[in-house]
């Protein structure tokens, strides 16, 4: 059979790297498919583009593949479908299972099925029942094809831990998680058990590493000690198997359960040298680069939180240099959307947080153009408020208002309501900045809703003091008293100094009208804040001891710190689930989580 045009190996957007020396390696047609035929066999992740170039030449040549060519050329290419490329795998898996079938590779047929049905169901929200019932039947029939030796062991392995991986993608919908997550242990240790006689073949060893580590996944939550050892095995068996490139996903996770069983030292040992590592016919993958370089700034700034570490200027500085690492490979030849938005995320806030609000604004906007197209809520609503953050301090109230009310405007449905309700209070702030006093009322009023429906009385007494202000400066001083007594009643609701509420009340009764012009910035035990958010909260400041910053400067200095808000916004692509895994290679339970919206699976094919 005659190949097809080498262009159904190019997908538009170009899955993988080009691999090594492509200009010194043979033109001759037969020695290009010799050779993407043995790294095909080695499970050599360069194998698709290897596959494309012996096509390209023999279709110059006059040559044809073979179905079973073919069929390999196929699932090389399908695996290396990452980032934008990848809902482009499953339809390749499945003509790629057709080729096998005609070339009567009846165990290969199966492991591109199963791969197809795994890599349809990419959404983060499981492979659903009916492809589930389908992996099942897939195992059915590769453990009855090799109990008759018409599949290999490691045809078979696959297939048994494809079902596997999508079995915990659907552990936290099942009626008992906990349990189900027992069965599945339970099941991949049978699995291991059957593989490790036949680890002398390099195929088998590889399957069972992946193993070993969904097996580490799965205990990560509920026993990390135990997940530690599955996942320690997992890179040994990788690296026993003779196999020069990385494997990202697993020492992502292994990274992880260190630190958060108290080795973060070791964690940050672990991913420099996955950094460091470089294999000449193998090196990191772009995205792999760029997710290796997120997880380390994240265990390095965690590291100098906690106080582990006394960081120099130089230690300081390495968790912002890592970050502007990590958006550069993002947007490599496998560019990944959800890692870069993610990337200049992070790095727009460390950037905010040192008062480079420019560079900060561009990050922030970025960002939220992937996120739009990656679909995460929490992270959309990071970026605005960070964009809003920085501009309001650039003196552009107006445009920071507009920011902060697509960001409640989504917020607002998630289950925790105090979210919305302080971003509608922020909103409320900026409209009043930028001279709106009635919408700021109005925005005020909302958020005070919005806390009183969360029963957190003290918050909605401060969003109707703030209110007061506003309807003091539209519709005067009877009227605003009328909202300071309805703040009064709402501040008696709740548990707290019924005293200090009834002197916080005469206090902001009795305080001048105020202008509405760009905030000060006064010192506070908090570090720099906006005083009139200050005055809002009760806080205690000294406005003597900072004079007032002239904000809508052209130059990119503005004052640093914390992002305003009492209330912390959820972590972007948080892991979805108990036995979920997010960018980081994080497992639930082991980092911030974020109950907002479902998150994205970041796990593989096989």
């Amino acid at each position: 059979m005659s190949s097809r045009s080498p262009d159904e190996f190019r997908l538009g957007v170009r899955p993988y790297d080009r691999g090594p020396g492509t200009g010194d390696e043979p033109e001759d047609p037969h020695e290009l498919l010799h050779r993407a035929r043995q790294l095909t066999a080695h499970g050599h992740p360069w194998a698709g583009s290897a596959w494309e170039r012996a096509a390209t030449a023999l279709q110059r040549a006059g040559g044809a593949l073979t179905p079973g060519d073919h069929a390999d050329a196929l699932d090389a290419t399908a695996l290396d479908c990452r980032g934008a490329a990848r809902p482009a795998a499953g339809p390749l898996f499945f003509r790629a299972a057709d080729l096998h079938e005609q070339a009567g590779q009846r165990g290969k047929a199966l492991v591109s099925r199963a791969r197809a049905l795994v890599a349809g169901s990419g959404s983060g929200h499981g492979p659903g029942a009916t492809a589930f019932a389908r992996l099942t039947e897939l195992c059915e029939r590769a453990t009855a094809l090799h109990a008759v030796g018409q599949t290999g062991t490691a045809e078979t392995a696959t297939v048994l831990l494809l079902r596997g991986r999508a079995r915990a993608d659907l552990l936290d919908t099942a009626p008992d998680p906990t349990a189900e997550a027992g069965a599945l242990r339970e099941e991949l240790t049978r699995l291991i058990a059957f593989a490790v006689p036949h680890r002398a073949d390099p195929a088998v060893l590889g399957v069972l590493a992946d193993t070993r580590a969904l097996l580490g996944r799965i205990m990560a939550p509920d026993d990390p000690a135990a997940a530690l050892a599955h996942l320690r095995a997992a890179v040994d068996d990788h690296g026993a198997g003779g196999g020069p490139w990385p494997v990202t996903e697993h020492q992502l996770m292994l990274a992880t359960v260190l630190r958060t069983t108290g080795a973060p030292e070791e964690a940050a040992a672990l991913l420099r040298a996955a950094l460091a590592s470089e294999a000449p016919d193998a090196p990191l993958r772009g995205a792999d680069r760029a997710r290796l370089c997120l997880a380390l700034a994240r265990t390095v700034a965690g590291a100098h939180e906690r106080g582990r570490t006394a960081p120099g200027a130089d230690e300081e500085d390495e968790p912002l240099s890592l970050l502007a690492e990590a958006v550069r490979h993002a947007d490599g030849p496998a560019q990944d959307v959800r890692v870069g938005a993610l990337a200049r995320l992070l790095l727009g806030a460390a950037y905010a947080e040192r008062g480079r609000c420019r560079e900060a604004s561009d990050l922030f906007e970025q960002a939220l153009a992937g996120f739009t197209e990656d679909g995460d809520a929490a992270a959309r609503v990071r970026a605005r408020v960070g964009l809003a953050d920085c501009v309001v301090r650039r003196g552009e109230p107006g445009r920071a208002a507009r920011e902060y009310a697509l960001a409640e405007a989504e917020a607002r449905c998630w289950d925790d309501r105090r979210h919305g309700a302080d971003l509608s209070h922020r909103t409320a702030r900026a409209l009043g900045m930028a001279g709106s006093p009635e919408k700021a009322a109005r925005a005020y009023e909302r958020a005070a809703d919005l806390w009183r429906a969360a029963g957190d009385h003290a918050s909605a007494a401060r969003s109707l003091r703030a209110r007061a202000r506003q309807v003091r400066a539209v519709w005067g001083d009877a009227a605003a008293e009328v909202v300071l007594a309805e703040a009064l009643r709402e501040a008696g609701r709740g548990p707290g100094d019924a005293d200090g509420a009834v002197d916080n009340h005469r206090r902001l009764s009795d305080a001048p009208e105020r202008t509405h012009r760009p905030p000060r910035e006064v010192r506070a035990a908090g570090g720099t804040v906006d005083a009139e958010a200050a005055a809002e909260d009760g806080a205690e400041v000294d406005v003597e001891a900072d004079p007032e910053i002239e904000s809508g400067t052209d130059d990119d200095s503005c004052r640093g710190g914390p992002w305003p808000g009492s209330r912390e916004l959820p972590e972007p692509f948080g892991p979805p689930g108990h036995y979920q895994v997010n960018v980081y290679g994080e497992v639930g339970g082991a980092g911030p989580r974020a109950a907002t919206a479902p998150g994205t699976r970041v796990q593989g094919c096989v």
